[in-house]
């Protein structure tokens, strides 16, 4: 399958909106966010994401659309952090994700970090075994899922 990512800048809040929204709504319990809280951002609040100080978003299009979505952020005090890492259903499976991922460590290499964080919740095995194709590794590290407590998820970090 031919997948092209592209990488966003300010003048694509609205396609970074509607692909955060579509995740959100395909897979609530993967983000730490809401979709009612997300539907509730301004215009404004969704062009501040794309500000280029907030980090990578990034997008991959199949010959039949939008097929998924990562961004990372980079915190002023800690690694730099995957997160909205979403692939549309009908593009699971397909390599997808592993050109979301390698986009997104290409992007923090460029910016010569020198490591990558994520959180990911333990039942969730694929998405764990794509980070570790990545070279992700298990930290230790360890929380109770916010929005639900009954689940735990993981700290999984890459050095560059």
């Amino acid at each position: 399958m031919s997948v092209e990512v592209q990488r966003l800048g300010p003048a694509d809040w609205q396609l970074w909106r509607s692909v955060r929204l579509a995740a959100l709504a395909d897979a609530p319990e993967a983000f730490g966010s809401s979709l009612d809280k997300e539907q509730g951002y301004t215009d404004e609040q969704w062009r501040a994401w794309m500000a280029p100080d907030r980090g990578l978003k990034a997008v991959a299009r199949t010959p039949g659309g939008t097929a998924g979505v990562i961004g990372v952020w980079v915190p002023h005090d800690s690694d730099p952090e995957v997160y909205s890492m979403w692939v549309h259903p009908h593009s699971r499976g397909t390599g997808v994700g592993d050109r979301l991922v390698s986009e997104a460590l290409a992007w923090a290499g460029e910016q010569r970090l020198e490591a990558v964080m994520l959180w990911v919740v333990g039942d969730n095995a694929a998405a764990r075994r794509l980070y570790e194709r990545h070279g992700f590794e298990a930290t230790g590290e360890s929380q109770p899922y916010p929005r639900d407590p009954a689940r735990i998820e993981y700290v999984m970090r890459r050095t560059l």
